[in-house]
């Protein structure tokens, strides 16, 4: 009863650590981002924490941290008035939120099932193939719930500001796929820093 209190109790702790770096890698790629603003180019670096938090943890710690992500969009959205993303949320703020937390949620969630799931397909092996499918999951699970959410709950005002008569689904999948691309590649990137964090931990409260 003792140890499992303890691991509880290092549980909390290890997510509370998570949320943290959920704000840092926010604001460190929203400094990042500044001189690319201009384009539409954002670079994140939000999806690493909730990819180590959903396969250290677990995918529902994952899907908490990316309902955290999911709360910090919305209030991003709030604080910067006359953005893309402040034009669609006046102009349907429920389901906005909806999709801006769903997505996120989503991301942690997915991630961590295929995490778990490849896991016991590959027997505790191929270490590097199944934290690489699993991280490169996060950014397409979230690009493809927002481009889905975009599609049907705002055509209508995305065609009005700024579509201008285009297919609404290729006039967002043309904004959105340099930053599906960089966030992709961030995960890529990083998935031997992943397993190495993702290891180390483990190792350590065993």
């Amino acid at each position: 009863m003792r140890t499992s209190s303890k691991q509880k109790v290092l549980k909390l702790a290890q997510l509370a650590i998570l949320i943290a770096l959920i704000f840092v890698m926010q604001y460190v790629g929203t400094l990042v981002s500044a001189p690319f603003a201009a384009m539409g180019i954002e670079l994140s670096f939000v999806l690493i924490p909730i990819v180590v938090g959903a396969f250290l943890l677990g995918p529902i710690e994952g899907a908490v941290l990316g309902l955290v992500f999911g709360i910090m969009t919305v209030v991003l959205t709030v604080m910067a008035p006359g953005g893309m993303t402040y034009i669609l949320m006046e102009s349907n703020p429920i389901m906005y939120v909806v999709v801006a937390t769903l997505k996120a949620v989503a991301a942690g969630l997915g991630s961590g099932l295929i995490y778990k799931g490849l896991d016991k397909a590959f027997k505790g092996k191929l270490v590097y193939l199944k934290t690489l499918l699993a991280s490169a999951s996060a950014p397409v699970i979230n690009t493809g719930i927002f481009l889905v959410g975009m599609v049907l709950f705002f055509s209508n005002t995305i065609s009005e500001k700024w579509a201008g008569g285009q297919n609404v689904f290729l006039f967002i999948a043309g904004l959105i796929w340099i930053n599906f691309v960089i966030e992709l590649g961030i995960n890529i990137i990083l998935t031997p820093a992943i397993i190495r964090i993702v290891e180390v931990v483990k190792k350590k409260f065993k």
